[in-house]
This record gives structure tokens, C-alpha cells and sequence, in this order.
């Protein structure tokens, strides 16, 4: 007899049912909805979805799946239109809040925005002041390049707390006190 050179309208009812509902329907379901005995339909689910038996049906539910993918596809161009659209029809309706989230949403798609997040180990309250200093200045140097962004060349800004605290490093250290000298006005008196 053979295999059948085109799909019956079952068949096809039964591809469209399975595909447009997938994660909501069993392929029992889509066979039931396409028309097939209650008794049967979970054989015919199971014949209609294996590619030996129904080639032609299999590479119908191919298509149409690649139909659907191609029609729901989030591109970046449609992502930002659509956003542009929703922020539009806010402003429309008065509805301001609906409007700032949408351009929110597409500066964020823009890359305009950065999510930053800083996960904390440990509990300050367990820390000594030793270790609470380390950690600050750990993030300052870390942090430094933003910090300091519109710094200008030659000026330092710096508390006197921790400039006089330089220069106790500094003189504690007689490498570093002949490599580099402090000025005369910058030295202190003990």
C-alpha cells in the first residue's frame, strides 16, 4: 500500500492542535481535537509523531514549529520597536508610570543601563576595626577608576587622616625614605 504522498485534513488539524499548544496539550489532546476516537488517541498521537510511520506529518509539525519560532522571534530592532509601541500607547493613556518603565526597558535592551550587584560575605559586626579599614580600602582601589574619574593631573585627593598616615608608612620604612624624600613643608615634627 505504502506511505501516503499527502496529509489528510486529520493529520493536518492534528500537527496545527499540537503545535500552537505545545506545553498546554498532550499530543492525546491534539489527537482528540483533530477528530480521532477518544479510545485511540493516544496510539494515534504516538503513530502520527514517530517519523517511520508518518513522515509526512512529522516534518509538518518541523515546519510549523519553525513557522512559529520565526514569528515570535525576539530580535533586538523588534524588541526595541515594541517597547517604543508600548511606551507610545502609555503616554496615550496618561498612564506615565507604564510609559517610564517601557523606556526603561528599552535603554536597557540598548545596553544604556548596568545592572550592578555586590554580594556581602560576612557580617560587618564580626569584623575588627583592622578589618573593616582593609575592606574600605580594598573597594576604594578597587572602585578607584570611577571614583576618581574627573581627577586632575598633579591633584590628590586625599583626607589628612590618611596622609598622615602615608607618611608614617613612609618614614617607618628608611628604603623608601631615601628614594623618595618628602619636602621640607610635608615632614613633620614628632
Amino acid at each position: 500500500m505504502g506511505l501516503p504522498k499527502r496529509l489528510t485534513e486529520m493529520q493536518k488539524r492534528f500537527a496545527e492542535y499540537l503545535v500552537f499548544n505545545e506545553g498546554r496539550a498532550t499530543g492525546t489532546d491534539a489527537a482528540i481535537a483533530a477528530g480521532y476516537s477518544e479510545k485511540r488517541a493516544r496510539i494515534e498521537a504516538s503513530e502520527l509523531t514517530n517519523p517511520r510511520l508518518s513522515p509526512l506529518v512529522v516534518q509538518y509539525i518541523g515546519e510549523l514549529r519553525e513557522e512559529k519560532i520565526k514569528k515570535h522571534e525576539v530580535t533586538y530592532d523588534k524588541h526595541v520597536a515594541e517597547l517604543g509601541q508600548i511606551r507610545e500607547a502609555a503616554l496615550k493613556k496618561g498612564a506615565f508610570s507604564a510609559a517610564t518603565n517601557a523606556e526603561k526597558n528599552r535603554g536597557m535592551a540598548a545596553g544604556l543601563y548596568i545592572d550592578r550587584k555586590i554580594i556581602k560575605t560576612g557580617k560587618l559586626e564580626e569584623m575588627s576595626e583592622e578589618q573593616l579599614e582593609e575592606k574600605m580600602k580594598k573597594i576604594l582601589e578597587d572602585y578607584a577608576p570611577i571614583l576618581n574619574a574627573k581627577q586632575i593631573e598633579g591633584e590628590a585627593i586625599e583626607s589628612s587622616e590618611s596622609s598622615s598616615h602615608k607618611q608614617e608608612e613612609s618614614s617607618s620604612d628608611p628604603q623608601k625614605l631615601e628614594s623618595h624624600p618628602l619636602p621640607d613643608h610635608k615632614t613633620q615634627t614628632a
